[in-house]
């Protein structure tokens, strides 16, 4: 199956296809940290015509995460009644005076696991401390946290929490929108999310801004066929259009979707780079709100502040790309990351110094 999607000579006659159409000057942009790894490491960005330009939008849930929050996982990890567990690339996400892995070496107890789940089983086994997840994700990442939560519920697991973190695409698309700052004129939608919330919460894109949107899968010939779609799109009538349908279908899974609103509700929250964004988070439901880390501990916070001439904020809505950064590549480095882009695996700064490092050297 992979093969078929990596074939070069499917990916050269989409090419040929794609090179055929009248010149125009395009920007397409993707909401997906995968999709941005895959263009640079396929090398789509440079096997496309000039005048086709794509722009990394707010598709990595790491970077999105901001500062305040990351303050706040740090503040809890330095209690001597809390472990605090996440994901591997929010521990060298920078706060604003430190991030996890420092705290960790300074003694804080704090863990690095693949699933919350593995969260529920320490919470079980340690029931004298108080776990801390940090929970951060889109629609495909927090149904997990909505199952472990209900899990802990039902076993009557009192001392396991989340910070809640998360984060829904079609609401952040609606504000690079609404704000106008970016010109957009097609959105790569993402395929793991789409494979959650399916196509109908797209439906505002072609209706109300009139931009074609095709949710595509992550291998070369699936970026691609999305790329043609929305040509085709351009030329006739801006949709929704499902071009990843091994995976994705128009009603989604109801069966997360279910578990996901019977656990959370929508709310504001804040986007690194975006601000306060309406219905765009996840906060707890009534019947669940004792698992919320943030009204289980009060922590006094430092004022939060971003790394100077850190440009994270710009590249996730796509006014700046990592190269007008002036870190990019000197100060900032996967090794020695400043920003969010630069640490996580699905960031646009990581992508772009890992596949497109040559090439921005000149």
């Amino acid at each position: 199956m992979h093969e078929d999607f990596r074939d070069r000579r499917i990916a050269e006659r989409l090419l040929a296809i794609i090179e055929g159409h009248p010149p125009k000057e395009l920007r397409i942009m993707e909401v997906c940290g995968t999709h941005t790894m895959a263009i640079s490491q396929y090398g789509i960005r440079q096997a496309v015509p000039d005048w086709l330009r794509f722009l990394s939008g707010p598709g990595c849930p790491v970077c999105v995460t901001p500062t305040r929050m990351v303050d706040c996982a740090i503040e809890m990890s330095r209690r001597e009644d809390a472990i605090v567990l996440t994901f591997g690339d929010m521990m060298r996400v920078p706060g604003t005076e430190s991030n996890l892995e420092r705290e960790r070496a300074r003694g804080s107890d704090i863990h690095v696991v693949y699933s919350p789940f593995d969260g529920l089983q320490m919470a079980k086994r340690l029931k004298d401390k108080l776990i801390v997840f940090m929970g951060v994700g889109f629609e495909t990442t927090s149904p997990t946290f909505a199952a472990t939560v209900k899990k802990a519920h039902e076993d009557g697991i009192e001392n396991f929490s989340v910070i809640p973190c998360f984060k829904l695409i079609p609401p952040a698309i609606k504000a690079i929108l609404s704000a106008g700052e970016v010109r957009v004129d097609g959105f790569m939608l993402p395929g793991h999310v789409s494979a959650i919330i399916g196509s109908e919460d797209y439906r505002f894109v072609p209706e109300e801004y009139g931009i074609p949107c095709v949710i595509a899968g992550f291998e070369p010939v699936d970026i691609l066929h999305a790329v043609l779609l929305i040509l085709k799109q351009i030329d006739s009538r801006p949709r929704v259009e499902i071009g990843y349908s091994r995976s994705v279908r128009p009603e989604g899974n109801r069966v997360a979707q279910a578990l996901l609103w019977e656990v959370f509700s929508p709310c504001a929250t804040e986007w690194r780079g975006l601000g306060v964004i309406d219905e765009s988070g996840l906060r707890f439901s009534r019947e669940y709100e004792q698992f919320d880390a943030t009204r289980r501990l009060e922590v006094e916070l430092p004022e939060s502040k971003d790394p100077e001439e850190c440009i994270c904020g710009a590249i996730l809505k796509g006014s700046r790309l990592p190269e007008e950064c002036p870190l990019f590549g000197t100060r900032c480095t996967p090794s020695n990351p400043v920003g969010p882009c630069m640490v996580s695996s699905e960031g646009t700064c990581a992508a772009y110094y890992k596949y497109d490092w040559k090439r921005l050297r000149g």
